[in-house]
């Protein structure tokens, strides 16, 4: 495979108040999936600092290798100068974020999110959600992980409120639906009662739809013809993503629990997130969802609009806290070694 070259016009936009010192240099390593930039992005901005996007291609065996091989020494997205600071997930982006570690002879602060499954001492820093099992003293643990939907940005989204979603009658049900992964197939038995659901929602409330690269075919066209149906809204791919606009304007948000990072974001809405699961559910989401559950923002899916109350549960900034100090406590180490 060709590796990629890294993309500068990609930057991420530092947040008002950065946690890091001014000039911080910073990279987020990935293999460019939607799902590996999404927290990546989101610590990068509660952080502060202005990130950019490298994406890694290793070729074959290196690929093969990964997390426990070494990095291909040909990869063009670890082009110099190192960061001071190197944010990192995916099993592809392990030996690459070790690599630049080595090069740049302990300098650089790496930070690895989800478990890089060669143990602690993958990165300097590591965040890994309560249903992994790894631990450490190197390991932050927290229900859920970082990801880029802000108080900030939902509460522009409000203030400035995207116009395709405002005219809608309230309440409104943001619809987010996820499909096919690696971990299982969305069965068409899956979409029958999906749709069942959404259908007695529909009566109660105006649907906000959008769907997922993963969704399959005839589950996207019976969502469009449900929202046409009922006077929703249906995403088709064209003018802005309305993403964010769906989270900020809800009253409601019905999220399918294929996608962790999908939930998670949603949980940070502050509105009462039903949640509806397939029958081939990843087994270790299972230990997360139960846990949203017991905290109160998740709920099952029953197809009603429920008067059920929710706080936003949203841990980026305590991880970003968390990488903050231990990325000053790293340079003020360096700082000392030089110094003596």
């Amino acid at each position: 495979m060709t590796a990629l070259a890294p993309p500068p016009h990609r930057r991420i936009v530092a947040s008002p108040s950065p946690l890091l010192p001014a000039g911080t240099t910073a990279w987020l390593i990935t293999d460019g999936k939607a799902g590996d930039l999404a927290p990546c992005r989101g610590l990068a901005a509660a952080l502060g600092v202005v990130a950019q996007e490298r994406v890694v291609a290793p070729r074959p065996p290196f690929s093969w290798l990964a997390p426990r091989g070494p990095a291909d020494p040909r990869e063009r997205a670890l082009t110099p100068p190192l960061p001071d600071l190197a944010i990192a997930t995916g099993r592809r982006a392990v030996p690459a974020l070790r690599a630049v570690k080595r090069r740049s002879r302990n300098e650089t602060f790496t930070v690895f999110l989800r478990d890089p499954r060669i143990g602690p001492r993958a990165a300097d820093l590591i965040w890994v959600p309560a249903h992994d099992s790894l631990r450490g003293a190197n390991v932050i643990v927290t229900e859920t992980g970082p990801h880029p939907v802000s108080p900030d940005r939902l509460a522009a989204a409000r203030h400035h409120p995207d116009p395709r979603l405002a005219a809608l009658p309230r309440p409104r049900a943001a619809v987010l639906v996820g499909g096919d992964s690696r971990h299982g197939r969305f069965s068409n038995e899956d979409a029958r009662n999906l749709l069942a659901g959404l259908e007695r929602l529909a009566g109660e409330a105006s649907l906000m739809i959008t769907t997922s690269r993963r969704t399959p075919d005839r589950l996207r066209a019976a969502l469009a013809d449900l929202a046409r149906r009922h006077g929703g809204f249906f995403w088709d791919g064209s003018g802005e993503n309305p993403y964010l606009a769906l989270l900020a304007l809800a009253d409601t948000i019905v999220a399918t629990a294929d996608s962790a990072n999908m939930v998670t974001e949603a949980c940070a809405a502050g509105v009462p997130v039903r949640l509806f699961e397939p029958h081939n559910l990843y087994q270790r989401h299972h230990t997360l969802y139960d846990a949203l559950k017991r905290h109160g923002p998740v709920h099952p899916f029953t197809g009603r609009v429920e008067p059920l109350r929710s706080k936003p549960l949203d841990m980026t900034l305590a991880i970003a806290q968390a990488v903050a100090n231990a990325y000053i406590g790293h340079r003020d180490a360096l700082a000392r070694r030089t110094a003596s």
